[in-house]
C-alpha cells in the first residue's frame, strides 16, 4: 500500500463560521482513497491560529508561547477532520511522529496537527513523510502552486510548474517567527531535499485536482523533485 502525506492548510480546511462543506467533501475523497493508500494528513492552523498568535504577541507573549497557541489550533482543526472521517481515521491527533507511525498500523488515515514549537505544520508534514517513508507529499494551500513572487500582492508573479528542491529552498528563504505565511516551510524544504521526497503544491480548493496530485497523476500546480 503506497503511503502519501497531505499537508492541508488551515485556511483551506476551515472556511467561514459554521461552514463544514469543505471538511465533508475532502473527507469523502480521503475515505475513497484509503482502500488503496495509507494516508497521513497534517492540518495547519490558518487564520484562526494567526488571530491567536497576533493577539498573544500584542499581549507580550514570547515566540515559543505563540507557537504553542498555534499548535493547539492545528490540533483542533485535525479533530474536525477526524470527526468527518469517522472510523477510517485515528480517533485523536498524534502528538509526535512515533505516535503517528503507531496509529498508522491500526488506521488507514492518520490526522495530526503541529508537534513542537519552532516549526510549521509544513515542516511537520515533511518530517512525517520522512518517518513513514512516503515518496510523495502534497501541500494543499490557498494558491495553485509556487510563484516567482506572492501572487496576491504582485500581479506579475509567474507560476512555476516544475522546480528542483534546491530551487524551492532558494525561493522560500528563511522565514522566522510564529505563524509565517509562505508557500512552503524552509525547514520542510530541506527535509524533502535530503530524503528525495517529491512535493506537489496545489490549490486545496480544487478537490478534483487535489485528488489527482495525491494519486500521483497529472495535476495543475507545482512539482518539486
Amino acid at each position: 500500500m503506497e503511503t502519501v502525506v497531505l499537508s492541508l492548510g488551515g485556511s483551506v480546511l476551515v472556511r467561514d463560521e459554521g461552514d463544514t462543506s469543505y471538511v465533508r467533501r475532502v473527507a469523502k475523497i480521503l475515505i475513497g482513497m484509503s482502500a488503496k493508500y495509507k494516508l497521513y494528513v497534517v492540518t495547519g492552523g490558518g487564520k484562526i491560529a494567526r488571530y491567536y498568535i497576533k493577539a498573544g504577541r500584542d499581549l507580550g507573549a514570547d515566540e515559543s508561547f505563540l507557537d504553542e497557541l498555534g499548535i493547539e489550533v492545528t490540533r483542533l482543526n485535525a479533530r474536525l477532520l477526524i470527526m468527518a472521517l469517522g472510523d477510517r481515521a485515528c480517533h485523536s491527533p498524534p502528538k509526535d511522529y512515533d505516535e503517528a507511525l503507531h496509529a498508522g498500523k491500526a488506521h488507514s488515515i492518520v490526522v495530526m496537527g503541529g508537534v513542537s514549537p519552532g516549526i510549521t505544520t509544513d515542516a511537520v508534514s515533511a518530517l512525517l513523510a520522512e518517518r513513514v517513508k512516503a515518496k510523495r507529499l502534497v501541500n494543499a494551500t490557498s494558491v495553485d502552486g509556487a510563484y516567482t513572487a506572492d501572487p496576491k500582492k504582485n500581479p506579475d508573479a509567474k507560476r512555476i510548474s516544475n522546480m528542483t528542491h534546491k530551487e524551492l529552498i532558494d525561493l522560500v528563504g528563511n522565514s522566522t517567527g510564529a505563524g509565517p505565511n509562505n508557500v512552503f516551510d524552509p525547514v520542510g524544504a530541506r527535509v524533502l531535499e535530503r530524503s528525495k521526497i517529491s512535493l506537489a503544491i496545489v490549490d486545496g480548493n480544487d478537490l478534483v485536482n487535489l485528488r489527482d496530485a495525491l494519486e500521483g497523476k497529472k495535476f495543475k500546480g507545482t512539482t518539486v523533485a
